[in-house]
């Protein structure tokens, strides 16, 4: 681990500690329908809004009412997504004149952007049209954020909300989300990216000649002996994508959605330019998941449960981020033992650079992966596939503990106050104390939606892999045998089905089989999980608060805001995560590191 590495480290932390209590306390305000800065300036549209749509904003939901108008919504979200892709070669804003986007890829992709997971089976550049991207593609990208934001504060106020019966108002909400919170921010994100350099216009793709022709032999034909016949081309022009990247990338990175205007994602300079770029990237990433748990703490009356939800994120993804920079850093042993020069030093990163942009080195390669698996956004500036086993085992265990450090738009906070629950519970059956979590008895009937919760994810990524890994129509896919194919079934299933949308690439995943399946996986692992949440936010807010105190005098339920139970907390999400997924990963990376370093020390 360098000096770099940590340095990068303590400057995104640094600057994330920097925006995240003001935009905690914003967002807190903005939920509790408090006045807000951007009120004078807004209100009115929002005023507008609600008169155009019907909506009441007084009224408020059941989760009942409130589950059902969110399924609506995204199912909604959903068709229009599907039929625009289909459409689109009749539609206008189309220069290059693709062709409509294939039924099962459209399927995918539609279910990939309502889920807040941006899946990408195609190439942006060459696949989408600008209508496409900016009106249906990156429209979903603020709709499903605000869902996942809509039902995290939902949650919250059924641990402050006691004796009640609504959760507040779904339509309400999200608009609240998208008007106050993503649009300002995306703005905001999108000048700064425009003033670094990424691409932000309506010019066609320009054709550029190149400064020396490039020779390259293309295949033709198979011949008799089941060679490729072969014909010398040469290349002497290149074509460079346009378009409106800048704001496309602002809400791609600020709802951690994820999904590129570019195929290469936030490794393309024209999404990625600079050091400086990809350290924005980050805290943009980082900043709402961040500032959701201090405004959980203001919402609830008790900050200290919002600080302690931050700490036990935050220690869990630094060592994790250490975790990929030591393995990355070390190299490639087989390179070692040829007497490869693989140190770092003024003149090379060293290390293994293999998918690696060298503008970004092993360090910020490294900490981009862990901000955006951790963080459920799947963005990524270099190829996770191309990582050592051990550097793409940590990103991979990041994604199937359920995206709760830190975790996307919503989804981290609902995530890991679910992990939260689990832990006061285990404890009390431990220590003999009743479970309670703010003042709130957790029951049986709590724990079960927990348990589903916590379980529907794994269920979908290993029965999803073991039907891709023994259908004939899974392993044409893979073009890797062995155990690398495998960690990049197991990785993509991890990540449609906990909404990341990042890939460890060799998986040729375009295909109706995987289109079908990580569709399916991506839904359930969306929805399958918002619900028991309503559910329980909606239980949760119908009890009575209490505070049952001992004969000393002291309340008997554990507190929730101290160092044991940040220990606690991390302990069962760490625990949860290693005994679900431990022996599939064992199948893959971990073979895989071991058979490097056994085939390395080889005579």
């Amino acid at each position: 681990m360098t000096a770099i590495g940590w340095l990068q480290i303590a400057l995104t932390f640094a600057l994330v500690l920097v925006c995240v209590k003001p935009l905690g306390l914003f967002m807190a305000r903005l939920f509790s329908s408090e006045h807000t800065f951007l009120t004078p300036v807004l209100g009115g549209v929002e005023r507008w809004f609600y008169r155009l749509a019907g909506i009441d904003p007084k009224t408020e939901q059941g989760w009942p009412a409130y589950t059902v108008a969110m399924l609506v919504f995204n199912a909604a979200g959903f068709a229009f997504l599907y039929g625009l892709m289909r459409l689109q070669a009749i539609l206008p804003l189309n220069p290059q004149g693709f062709d409509p986007v294939a039924p099962d890829l459209a399927f995918n992709t539609a279910i990939s952007f309502v889920t807040n997971t941006d899946w990408q089976g195609y190439a942006g550049e060459s696949t989408m049209s600008r209508l496409t991207q900016m009106g249906v593609l990156a429209v979903q990208n603020f709709l499903s954020a605000a869902t996942g934001i809509a039902v995290a504060f939902a949650l919250i106020r059924g641990f402050a909300r006691h004796s009640a019966h609504t959760l507040g108002n779904f339509w309400v909400d999200v608009t609240r989300v998208t008007l106050y919170l993503l649009l300002p921010l995306s703005l905001v994100f999108a000048l700064g990216l425009a003033s670094q350099g990424v691409v932000q216009n309506f010019r066609p793709d320009a054709q550029v000649t190149l400064s020396e022709p490039v020779h390259y032999a293309e295949p033709t034909a198979t011949v008799a002996d089941g060679t490729a016949a072969k014909a010398a081309k040469t290349a002497t022009t290149q074509t460079l994508p346009m378009g409106p990247i800048a704001s496309q990338e602002a809400i791609k990175i600020i709802g951690t959605n994820g999904g590129g205007y570019l195929n290469a994602n936030s490794a393309h300079p024209f999404e990625n330019p600079t050091p400086w770029t990809n350290l924005l990237q980050m805290l943009a990433i980082l900043l709402i998941p961040a500032g959701l748990c201090l405004a959980f703490g203001e919402m609830v009356g008790d900050r200290r449960q919002g600080w302690a939800l931050l700490i036990a994120m935050t220690l869990i993804f630094v060592a994790a981020v250490v975790a990929i920079m030591l393995a990355e850093q070390s190299g490639n042993p087989r390179f070692a033992a040829l007497g490869v020069d693989q140190a770092a030093s003024v003149l090379q990163s060293g290390g293994n650079m293999e998918g690696k942009e060298t503008r970004f080195g092993i360090a910020a390669t490294s900490l981009f992966a862990a901000v955006t698996t951790a963080a459920s956004c799947g963005a990524v500036n270099g190829m996770h596939g191309s990582f050592t086993p051990l550097g793409g085992a940590v990103p991979m265990l990041l994604i199937q503990l359920g995206e709760v450090v830190f975790g996307g738009a919503g989804s981290g906070l609902y995530g890991m106050l679910v992990f939260a629950l689990l832990t006061v519970f285990i404890a009390g059956l431990m220590i003999g104390r009743t479970p309670e979590y703010l003042g709130k008895k957790i029951v049986p009937a709590d724990m079960k939606l927990v348990s589903i919760i916590i379980l529907i994810t794994p269920l979908i990524v290993l029965a999803g892999t073991a039907v891709a890994v023994l259908a004939d129509a899974g392993t044409a896919g893979m073009a890797n045998p062995g155990a690398q194919g495998f960690a990049e079934v197991l990785y993509a299933f991890s990540s449609a089905a906990n909404n990341n949308g990042s890939a460890f690439a060799g998986l040729s995943a375009n295909t109706p089989f995987y289109n079908g399946l990580l569709g399916i996986a991506m839904w359930f692992g969306r929805f399958g999980v918002i619900v028991p949440v309503l559910a329980i936010a909606g239980g949760l807010a119908a009890k009575k608060r209490v505070q049952r105190i001992g004969e000393d005098g002291l309340a008997t339920a554990m507190p929730t805001h101290g160092p044991i139970f940040i220990v606690l907390l991390i302990a069962t999400v760490l625990l949860v995560g290693a005994l679900t997924y431990v022996p599939a990963i064992a199948l893959g990376p971990l073979v895989e590191h071991l058979n490097l370093y056994t085939v390395s020390a080889a005579p």
